[in-house]
């Protein structure tokens, strides 16, 4: 959950360490640190804070050299402070390396070590790996620092992506991948090592993803690719992104989030761009086709997932079922990967993920397939672990995602998994007039998009009545209960108001003790056959003094009168409006975040990409 970046080649790697940071800055950032081979010896800079405190300081200094690493950091193991930031230096100060996820044995080695003599400065188990590899470098005249790495490597368990350099082997970067993605950009005559390919577009489009078990040296203006046990040479084969630089940047927006809001105007359609067939009522997903029989065919269907990706997760299940008429389970990735499920080749495992790296569903997925299963990725990454782990897959296609709090990649998932279970119910029987149906909503989603972002200055009116209050309730029923979930969640995420999303009927069953006359309940309330029901729970609460939203796609008397706000929806279908009603809740907990002046792209305690468990 940390940011990566190395640079080798012939230009000063200060400003692009410094600038690929910043673009990490999402992945973490409670601290950051850079470390460059300078007239063959280490100058680092760290510093606790943002990367605009490090800019600072390195702006004072007089570091340069030709090659450099640099990390910007989410803690796992020690507090966020200068000396726990990255990069670690041994104990010579001649080694430093930076390290993205988690050494499960560091104790042990720790232990080891200081029996040896060796004194330790920070409270992290990245100082143990780049210790470890000292200790063998420096007390073994027949290894080379690359050999000492791979040893090193070799008595650690965990996750991790690492990148080190040596002054005494200038002009030299290694780079290591276990269960941490890294990236290698290859220009010319320069090369980049990175977390993901974020800060590395601007310089080169070519790049390589590595795999687990692989080993990266630079040297000489060359580059090889080995296994990490066995040293065997790896052929990899170069990949050129698709991404512009605007698609990373805020532009006119003053946040990250609001952009990424707005983008929904066209990032749902985009994930459904070639997609949609209007005419036969279904939809084309090629990414599928080859697995088709099995997903006809499967007895079940498990769906893996974290946080917002688990809430979409959930809406997928109502609809695979409603359409496909297979049973569906929703698991937590965290949860699932360690329990005893019922997997056998009769078995679909969908792992739903934006980065496509999340530790918990790409360990699920690993698990599912030594079981038999077939396993589908839903992924806004190409070239992701994920989307290369599974068998098949649909990517969303919804854009780089910077801000934290998860916004137009959600609105793709679901629409993906509308798609999914469109094109299984369809070859199951469903017939072509309900398809039709359905995707003629879908093709008005961006004109809906439009309509409710027009509608923000009713939003913000909701948003300064009740900024200060200390709870909020989500209310939802049926499909719109993980709507609830995600709008809860959203608000958690950025303005640290504390939220609870329930089924709307449950509320009774305890919730209902905390209402009162400082409590905004939030009700996802469609004209559709739940309305009446939801009703009722909108008159329990209003009999109990709560502050009563409501969130519809039709105002009648009854909604009027008892809500003490009303938003209204585009009329939509009823499996298309947790997209809609979904955005509305994404306005509302930002607005409430600016009036409380939260950090809104990176609130505290998050990081973007969980890619340790």
């Amino acid at each position: 959950m940390c940011g990566i970046i190395g640079y080798i080649g012939n230009k000063d790697p200060v400003p692009i360490l410094l600038k690929g940071l910043k673009r990490l800055e999402y992945r973490g950032y409670d601290s950051s640190g850079i470390a460059l081979l300078q007239d063959e010896k280490l100058a680092h800079i760290k510093r606790a804070g943002k990367v605009s405190d490090l800019q600072s300081l390195v702006d004072d200094s007089s570091i340069h050299g030709n090659c450099g690493i640099a990390h910007t950091r989410w803690a796992t193991h020690g507090i966020p402070n200068d000396i726990n930031a990255h990069p670690h230096l041994d104990h010579t100060g001649n080694i430093a390396l930076v390290h993205n996820g988690i050494f499960e044995n560091y104790e042990t080695i720790k232990t080891l070590l200081e029996k040896r003599g060796v004194q330790f400065t920070s409270d992290t188990d990245t100082e143990v790996i780049v210790q470890l590899i000292s200790e063998l470098y420096y007390n073994n005249e027949k290894l080379t620092f690359e050999n000492s790495v791979r040893a090193a490597l070799q008595e650690v368990v965990g996750a991790y992506g690492i990148v080190a350099l040596c002054a005494d082997e200038p002009n030299k970067i290694i780079a290591a991948r276990m269960g941490s993605p890294l990236v290698l950009g290859v220009g010319e005559g320069e090369y980049f090592l990175a977390s993901d390919a974020s800060p590395i577009i601007e310089h080169t489009r070519n790049v390589i993803y590595l795999d687990d078990d692989e080993f990266v040296i630079i040297d000489n203006e060359e580059y090889s690719i080995s296994n990490i046990q066995s040293k065997k040479i790896v052929s990899k084969t170069l990949t050129r992104i698709d991404l512009s630089i605007e698609e990373i940047e805020k532009g006119e927006f003053p946040h990250f989030m609001l952009k990424e809001i707005h983008d929904q105007k066209h990032s749902i359609s985009d994930t459904m761009r070639g997609r949609l067939n209007l005419f036969d009522g279904t939809t084309n997903l090629g990414g599928i086709v080859n697995y088709l029989p099995n997903i006809l065919s499967a007895s079940r269907i498990y769906i893996t997932a974290c946080g917002t990706s688990w809430h979409a997760g959930l809406i997928g299940k109502h609809l695979i079922e409603e359409y496909a008429r297979v049973p569906v389970h929703v698991e937590y990735a965290s949860e699932f990967r360690y329990r005893n499920a019922i997997i056998d080749p009769n078995t679909i495992v969908i792992a739903i993920s934006q980065s496509g790296e999340t530790a918990d569903s790409l360990a699920a997925i690993k698990k599912a397939k030594e079981l038999g299963a077939t396993t589908l990725g839903i992924c806004n990454v190409v070239g992701s672990s994920i989307a290369r782990e599974t068998d098949a897959g649909i990517f969303t296609h919804a854009g780089p995602e910077i801000g934290v709090a998860s916004t137009k990649a959600f609105t793709a998932q679901v629409t993906v998994l509308i798609m999914l279970a469109l094109n299984i119910g369809r070859k199951k029987g469903v017939s072509k007039d309900r398809g039709k149906e359905l995707i003629s909503s879908l093709k008005t989603v961006d004109q809906d998009v439009i309509n409710i972002l027009r509608s923000i200055e009713d939003i913000k009116e909701v948003a300064k009545s009740t900024s200060m209050a200390n709870h909020y309730l989500y209310l939802g029923r049926g499909i719109n209960f993980p709507v609830a979930l995600e709008g809860a969640l959203k608000l958690k995420e950025i303005s640290y108001i504390h939220a609870e999303g329930y089924p709307a009927a449950e509320m009774k069953h305890g919730p209902i003790a905390l209402i009162d006359e400082k409590m905004p309940v939030v009700f996802i309330a469609p004209q559709d056959d739940t309305f009446y029901k939801v009703l009722s729970n909108i008159e329990e609460v209003k009999a109990r003094g709560g502050i009563v939203i409501t969130i519809t796609d039709k105002i009648n008397s009854s909604i009027k009168s008892l809500s003490d706000f009303v938003l209204l929806v585009p009329k939509t279908h009823k499996y298309v409006f947790p997209i809609t009603s979904s955005i509305i809740l994404q306005i509302l907990a930002y607005e409430i975040a600016v009036l409380k002046n939260c950090e809104i792209d990176q609130p505290r305690n998050l990081a973007k990409s969980v890619t340790v468990e």
